[in-house]
């Protein structure tokens, strides 16, 4: 039998991986590498250094594959996701099948935790419906980038028998949201924090979180909204990618 694990390497720091990473990096014979771009060969640059670092006395190797892309536009949202996770599962069943002998180990190494905005649990339980592939799987959990936030902003997700809310970007813009007392808003490419009605509201932001090319920025919105959306589009142009999370909580 086959056996697969998904392991999350936390949101960039390689002192966030977890001693449960550790021994799982140590069991792998090949690890998956999935290609998004030249812009982001500094993600598949940190997946190999965690390897190196952790991985000892134990023989392993790479296999890189090209990770399919969402198709952007004026398309249905939905739609499009569930086209993308369809092409990553064709991708992920050829690697299985192709790259695996029987009784042997292979890794999927997920950005933050594999339970917070990442569809390779998902997509591995639709193959093994399928039928076309059989394993066995585990998931190893990571630091995300929203505890990642936390830390670095040296601030609680949440306040004393408050609720929080975890959403995206878009429907925070789509005024798709809870009356949560924190909101921690991801995957948000549209400065969708402009749209709060209450500019007293503070907001604590962060890219690249746990990296060298960390940045970090807080306060009311009225203050930093402006900074905020500045540093952004400079960072993203300076990279050619960004990842970036925020918390917002009610004055």
């Amino acid at each position: 039998m086959k056996t697969l694990l998904v392991i999350g390497i936390g949101a960039g720091n390689p002192d966030y991986i977890t001693m449960q990473a550790v021994k799982a990096l140590n069991r792998a014979d090949v690890f998956f590498l999935m290609d998004k771009g030249q812009s982001k060969d500094k993600l598949i640059d940190f997946r190999r250094e965690i390897c190196e670092r952790y991985i000892t006395d134990h023989a392993y190797r790479f296999v890189e594959a090209h990770s399919p892309e969402r198709e952007r536009g004026d398309v249905d949202y939905k739609a499009s996701v569930d086209d993308l996770n369809l092409a990553k599962q064709q991708t992920f069943e050829r690697l299985i099948n192709e790259e695996m002998s029987d009784g042997q180990c292979g890794g999927f190494l997920v950005w933050g935790d594999p339970a917070l905005y990442d569809s390779t649990v998902r997509i591995l339980q639709a193959i093994l419906a399928s039928g076309r592939c059989e394993f066995e799987f585990e998931v190893i959990p990571g630091i995300t980038s929203v505890q990642a936030l936390a830390a670095q902003h040296k601030v609680p997700l949440n306040r004393i028998g408050r609720s929080i809310e975890i959403t995206t970007g878009r429907r925070l813009a789509a005024g798709q949201v809870s009356d949560a007392d924190s909101l921690v808003v991801m995957l948000d490419a549209e400065d969708s924090y402009h749209q709060v009605a209450d500019q007293e509201t503070e907001i604590y932001w962060g890219a690249y979180l746990g990296t060298p090319d960390e940045i970090l920025i807080s306060g009311k919105l009225k203050d930093v909204a402006d900074e905020i959306e500045r540093v952004r589009k400079a960072a993203r142009l300076a990279n050619g990618w960004i990842m970036d999370t925020y918390l917002l909580r009610k004055p």
